[in-house]
């Protein structure tokens, strides 16, 4: 028994699990053509080893809102630096008879994953970035937006983290008037002023597999 455990408690620790904040999606392809599209997505960094998936927009068709966060595990050997170590989301349609792709998107792990402490605010920003969705044939159409914290996990534990990406330029500016109020120093200001902001990485490029 004690062998088990010891067998267990090893597996455990060479997990490594990270947070993905999947926000929404535009302009993706409507994979239906009858019914109102109901997407949702697949996130993923190893496909074979675990997979979390966020829940069905019932509304936004090729515009959804999940504004969900989803946990992925992966090895913790996998090397960071690696061009294959990517978060990679997959899109879906969802539907009675069967799931159909409508497109993906990948975030290269060095490109996000930056260390840090994760309880520090200037370390681990709550932020958007906006990557390109690729069809299976290799077609660029519609764009997602993501954010994955560079320490891997969110300091900010709000009742919700979500936003939409019209909102975050006035977000923005409320939260640097109200740090400035406060002074823009000491501790209580520096929780106030959490970066907040969107970029794109539109260089990401799909890799076949």
């Amino acid at each position: 028994m004690s062998d088990r455990r010891t067998t267990f408690q090893r597996g455990e620790d060479e997990l490594r699990e990270i947070e993905v904040l999947i926000i929404s999606a535009q302009d993706l392809k409507n994979v239906k053509h009858l019914t109102k599209m109901r997407a949702y997505a697949v996130v993923y960094v190893e496909k074979d080893f675990h997979m979390a998936k966020t829940q069905v927009d019932e509304h936004g068709g090729n515009n959804p809102t999940w504004n969900q966060v989803v946990k992925v595990k992966f090895q913790a050997k996998l090397d960071e630096k690696d061009v294959l170590a990517a978060v990679n989301v997959d899109i879906y349609g969802h539907g009675h008879v069967r799931e159909k792709p409508v497109g993906s998107a990948r975030v290269l792990l060095c490109d996000v994953l930056k260390g840090g402490d994760a309880s520090d605010p200037v370390d681990n920003p709550i932020q958007c970035l906006t990557v390109q969705v690729w069809r299976s044939s290799g077609r660029p159409q519609g764009l997602l937006n993501l954010w994955i914290p560079p320490t891997g996990r969110f300091l900010m534990r709000r009742e919700s983290l979500s936003f939409s990406v019209k909102e975050v330029a006035d977000e923005e500016m409320v939260e640097r008037e109200v740090a400035t109020s406060l002074g823009g120093g000491g501790e209580e200001g520096r929780l106030v002023a959490v970066t907040m902001g969107c970029y794109s990485l539109m260089h990401v490029r799909r890799v076949s597999k």
